[in-house]
This record gives C-alpha cells, sequence and structure tokens, in this order.
C-alpha cells in the first residue's frame, strides 16, 4: 500500500520549513553556535514560574473555560488598554490560546473560504502561507523592499488588492527583518484598507520589543478597528515560549467564531500557564523592560559589526532579528548559510526561508548574549573575509 496517496493534498504541497533545515545540519555538527533560534534566553520572570507552581500545589490543574481563565482575560483587555490604548471586552472580544500559531491558524481558518484571497507579507514568518493554504486559500505575496526597511506601503497594498482579496496578514515588529510600521506609517494604508473592506489579521507577537519608536497597533485607528483581528501572545516579550500561551482580540462576530474551532480542537490553553501569566500581566513590567533594554544593546552591537564588516544591514525598530545583505559576498542566502556552517560553524538562517524576496539576506537572531554575539560575528567576518579574498 502507497501511504503517500493516502495524504490530504494539501499537506503534499506543502514546503517544508526553510528554518528546520538549518537547525537539522547545525545539530547533527559539534560546536555550533546557532544565531538562527528566535527564541528569548532569558529565564521567564520568577513571578510567573511561582505562580504556576502555586496553582499546580493548589490542585488547579483542570480545564479552563474554552475562552480561557476570565481572570486572564480581563488582564489582558487590561493589559491591552495600558500599554497600547485599545479596548477589548473579555467575554465578547478575548480568547485564550495555545501560543500566537494557535490564534493565526483559528484566525485564518474562520474568515477564509476556498476561492478567497489572502494578502501575505514577503519576506514572512514561515508559517503564514502553509496557514493560508491549509485553510484552502490563495495566499497572494507583497514583496517587501530593503529600501522601504520592509515595511507596507500604500503603492503595495494597493496594487495587491483584488476583487477576491478578503484579508491581509501582517507583522510588526516584522519577523524574519526587524521591520517596523510606524503610526504614520499606517496612517498612510488604513483609509485603504477601509475602503477595500478587507479584514486585517496582525500578528503583534513583538509589540513589546519595539526601541526607538512607540509600538503603535494598528487596532488604534477607530474606523478599522472592527475590521482588525490582533495575535498576541507571551513567549517573545515575558520569555514564555515553552507554556505555549497567546491570545487573540477581535469583534464579538470573529471571536465567537474562532472560538468554535478553538473549543473543538483545543479545549482550552494549558491551566498552570494561565494562571502564571495572570502575575506577569500584573506585576512584571519591569522584567520585560529590562529584556528589552537589553536587546536594544545586543542589536546596536549587531547591526554596527555587521555594517562594519561590509554587510549592508539597516537598524530594526523592533523584534530580536537583523536581516544583513549578503550581496556583495557573490553568494546565495542558501550557499552563504551553508558554508558558513562549514567554514565556521555559525548558524543564521537564509532569507529565502522567508519567501523569495529574502534573496540576498540571512536572517539574525540577537537572543543571545553579548558574549556569544560578539564570538559569532567575528566568526562571520573571518567567512567573509576567505569568500572576498
Amino acid at each position: 500500500m502507497n501511504y503517500e496517496d493516502m495524504l490530504s493534498d494539501r499537506v503534499k504541497t506543502i514546503k517544508p520549513s526553510g528554518i528546520r533545515k538549518f537547525f537539522d545540519l547545525a545539530s547533527q555538527m559539534e560546536g555550533v553556535i546557532s544565531l538562527g533560534v528566535g527564541e528569548p534566553d532569558f529565564t521567564t520572570p520568577w513571578a510567573i514560574r511561582e505562580a504556576a507552581i502555586y496553582s499546580i500545589e493548589k490542585g488547579k490543574t483542570f480545564y479552563t473555560a474554552n475562552q480561557g481563565l476570565l481572570e486572564l482575560r480581563i488582564e489582558i483587555c487590561k493589559y491591552f488598554k495600558r500599554r497600547f490604548n485599545v479596548s477589548y471586552d473579555p467575554v465578547d472580544n478575548c480568547i485564550v490560546t495555545v501560543g500566537g500559531s494557535e490564534g493565526i491558524d483559528i484566525a485564518i481558518r474562520s474568515i477564509l473560504n476556498p476561492g478567497d484571497e489572502m494578502i501575505v507579507l514577503n519576506p514572512g514568518y514561515v508559517a503564514y502561507i502553509p496557514g493560508v493554504e491549509l485553510a484552502g486559500a490563495t495566499p497572494v505575496t507583497i514583496q517587501l523592499r530593503e529600501e522601504d526597511e520592509f515595511k507596507l506601503t500604500p503603492d503595495l497594498l494597493k496594487a495587491a488588492i483584488t476583487p477576491k482579496t478578503k484579508a491581509i496578514l501582517i507583522n510588526y515588529p516584522s519577523n524574519p527583518t526587524g521591520g517596523f510600521m510606524t503610526r504614520e506609517d499606517y496612517a498612510k494604508i488604513v483609509p485603504i484598507i477601509k475602503e477595500s473592506g478587507i479584514i486585517v489579521l496582525s500578528d503583534e507577537i513583538y509589540a513589546e520589543l519595539s526601541y526607538e519608536e512607540e509600538f503603535c497597533s494598528i487596532a488604534e485607528f477607530d474606523e478599522i478597528k472592527d475590521q482588525v483581528i490582533i495575535v498576541s501572545g507571551f513567549s517573545k516579550a515575558f520569555a514564555m515560549t515553552g507554556w505555549r500561551l497567546g491570545y487573540v482580540l477581535a469583534n464579538k462576530t470573529f471571536t465567537k467564531a474562532m472560538n468554535k474551532i478553538h473549543q473543538f480542537v483545543i479545549m482550552s490553553a494549558p491551566s498552570p500557564a494561565q494562571y502564571g501569566a495572570v502575575e506577569g500581566l500584573k506585576h512584571c513590567d519591569k522584567e520585560v523592560e529590562m529584556m528589552r533594554d537589553s536587546y536594544k544593546t545586543r542589536r546596536n552591537f549587531v547591526v554596527k559589526a555587521f555594517n562594519d564588516m561590509g554587510l549592508k544591514t539597516f537598524k530594526p525598530q523592533g523584534a530580536f532579528y537583523v536581516f544583513p545583505c549578503i550581496r556583495s559576498t557573490g553568494l546565495t542566502s542558501d550557499e552563504f548559510c551553508e558554508k558558513l556552517l562549514e567554514d565556521q560553524k555559525v548558524a543564521c538562517v537564509p532569507g529565502t526561508a522567508f519567501g523569495d524576496a529574502g534573496e540576498g539576506f540571512i536572517r539574525v537572531s540577537y537572543a543571545y548574549s553579548l558574549e556569544e554575539l560578539k564570538v559569532a560575528t567575528e566568526k562571520i567576518k573571518l567567512f567573509v573575509d576567505k569568500v572576498r579574498d
């Protein structure tokens, strides 16, 4: 029996993650320095861990409400109002999810039909296009430009919208580029979104990791707020990647639809993680700011290091990635990362893992200590000098 023939056509056509390929290669070698993982190197703040431990000791290990602990949803809505000046109701507009990834999945599946088009930014996070394809819809990519610092501009958005366009998926601060949209940037595209009536799925998982510029949620624009679905979570800002906890915020109709999928597929997010997150939202602002300040210092070091070695790198305003241009080496993105790994045992991710527009770039995470980053960039410089000789 040929079991391949029994697989879903949609699953068979999805390409494996380009990030995973280089992780697998690196794992087979000893002494590799990896700059590929988008994961904080900080331990989850103690107050969060303690609250989760206490909840287990008290036997709070049962299912919560499908949408999540009401106490947590209340704190999420308070937090979003306090930090980003957007109001949501904890009952009608909020679902606690298993990471931001589940939030993206249930949002996409709740709004898209076969034949619908969803605009996806390129370069963009590897899970976006497969998510659209698994929903039976068609992803339409916008090729972002380095000269725009990978922002979404009005001309690019207008050109991508067709009569079949149902939604657009945006992610700022961006993975993989570190691109950033200011309030002024959003103000230029909001009228287009309003007029077209498309839904905006905004992945704001890196919102707290914004540096010189103040973060602006696109939901702050009242005229399109009900067209917006916010996806965020605790993985990046609160260093809670393994806890698998996120949330979605949306209008009542979208929330009700997303909860249908969530309750049948997930039931509810892990209980101890939810109790820990309540504590994090109430009392861990200082820890979040400390981590953000550390990332900013690392960003400044890494950007200078790459520019000094002749790999043009713009200074990102958010997240914890830089996106150096490696075209001057004459290598493709894949060749650069493969040869760098072989020659210096440093693992980075080729820009093409995030879409065709990533050719000529590599993604480097600076969610590592300064000591590790210094060693890694020294090795990359040795490699670049060798390639150019």
